[in-house]
């Protein structure tokens, strides 16, 4: 449609009826024959208004204040893997009975309920972190874990889409076995959505130092975790994938250690003693995968147990590296008694695990309050 101005009403005059009107019509910015005079335009500027929500990610800053974790982030930008170059071709699913493939899906599936919820539940961390403002290294870190369990993630996705398509919940197992693991994933994932509720509201009560106490407990457990999965696992893209995460589990660690050394010292004898029940409540959360779930946290059936040993079983006969009870056990209580080691000089008491025979303090357990992380 062809357009021309009205050059004594600045309307628009075309085939259609429409005009603009004049008072829409925006003039063009004023024009300053010099400079504006910065004192004068000091004398009379305005303050902003003051920023009162108690969480809030504005202003920025981008202050250091444990140069350490800033050497350990700019380590970890690039990761030295990813998911999609692992070789997945190499793995033989034809060569698997379908219960084996039920069995190692299933294992992926309860590593989901930690590993696979790290992306989002590191994410919070890390806006929590801008909210709060923590200094700029901690908020580098949170993303740089964020990015690597995004990996985790996406290693958990590919093995159970290559073993059972659709799964782990959106197809029909043909096996006995394979219906137990079925519902035994629906169980996992009703305590992992149970976690995350408490989680949410949990992360935003703490100060980063026991935030940090509680993200070093799931640390100090994955690394071990995928130490002992690589160790023993002997199908080759998952010996692989194994490796790998478990170095980015250590890196992890290492950012948990270093704000640690920081924090620890400084803390009240009231966090230490947060510090402790968290302790005994990330035992409880991380022991699902570590070891077996206590009935303190878990809401399971009476069939689950025996359902996973089963699958367990005819994992490990795949050669995939699960390790026995008693073996879970003691590598359990070995990654516990070194973070003993780590906080008692620095007055924290380390909470009594009667579970792996772990002495220490008697302390209440909150599901509300949980907030370790795999």
């Amino acid at each position: 449609m062809s357009k021309k101005l009205n050059g004594n009403s600045g309307a628009v005059v075309g085939s259609s009826s429409s005009t603009i009107k004049e008072e829409n019509i925006v003039n063009a910015p004023e024009k300053f024959d010099a400079m504006p005079n910065p004192e004068e335009l000091l004398l009379n500027k305005e303050d902003a208004p003051a920023i009162t929500d108690r969480l809030n990610i504005f202003p920025f800053d981008w202050r250091v204040e444990t140069p350490r974790l800033m050497e350990i982030y700019d380590s970890s930008r690039d990761p030295g893997w990813s998911p999609a170059q692992l070789p997945w071709d190499t793995l033989d699913v034809e060569s698997l009975t379908l219960d084996q493939r039920y069995a190692i899906s299933y294992w992926f599936a309860l590593l989901s309920v930690f590993d696979a919820s790290g992306p989002a539940v590191f994410a919070r961390a890390m806006i929590h972190a801008y909210e709060t403002h923590e200094e700029d290294a901690i908020r580098k870190c949170f993303f740089s874990v964020t990015r690597d369990e995004m990996n985790h993630e996406e290693v958990c996705g590919k093995a159970i889409t290559l073993l059972t398509p659709n799964g782990p919940l959106g197809y029909e197992p043909e096996t006995l076995l394979g219906k137990l693991a079925r519902n035994n994933i629906e169980w996992l994932y009703h305590n992992g959505a149970r976690y995350w509720r408490g989680y949410k509201k949990a992360v935003e009560m703490y100060p980063m130092g026991i935030l940090f106490s509680s993200f070093l407990f799931g640390e100090v457990a994955s690394s071990t975790l995928f130490h002992s999965m690589y160790q023993n696992t002997t199908i080759p893209v998952f010996k692989e994938a194994f490796r790998n995460i478990g170095r980015d589990e250590g890196r992890h660690l290492s950012f948990c250690l270093a704000l640690l050394k920081e924090v620890l010292p400084r803390m009240t004898q009231e966090e230490k003693d947060t510090v402790t029940k968290q302790f005994r409540a990330g035992f409880i959360f991380l022991s699902g995968i570590l070891y077996e779930p206590p009935e303190e946290f878990w809401q399971l059936p009476k069939t689950f147990l025996p359902a996973q040993r089963m699958l367990e079983d005819v994992a490990r006969s795949a050669g995939f590296g699960i390790l026995d009870l008693e073996e879970r056990r003691e590598n359990w209580r070995t990654a516990v008694v070194r973070l003993k080691t780590i906080v008692e000089p620095h007055g924290v008491k380390f909470p009594a695990l009667p579970e792996i025979d772990v002495e220490g303090e008697d302390v209440a357990f909150d599901a509300e309050k949980i907030v370790p992380i795999f």
